[in-house]
């Protein structure tokens, strides 16, 4: 029973991830850039780069899986 849940668990975050292969930047809960300390300015957030998004683990996986079995070839 725990192992069909954890299997139907682990189908639903890669098809999440296949969807959705972003999520937000938790730095900069996904703006991509902060006020500077004078509040004048903006700058870019280091994490994301300024995009305000960045790349799941699950997504990183799958890219990877995908990828050794396109070099098997």
């Amino acid at each position: 029973m725990w192992l069909l849940l954890a299997t139907l668990a682990a189908a639903g975050y890669l098809l999440h991830c296949v969807i959705w292969p972003y999520r937000a930047c938790r730095k900069c809960q996904g703006a991509g850039r902060f006020r500077s300390p004078s509040g004048r300015a903006w700058r870019y957030c280091n994490r994301c780069g300024g995009r305000g998004a960045q790349l799941r683990a699950g997504r990183r996986i799958w890219t990877h899986l995908k990828n050794l079995d396109r070099n098997r070839r």
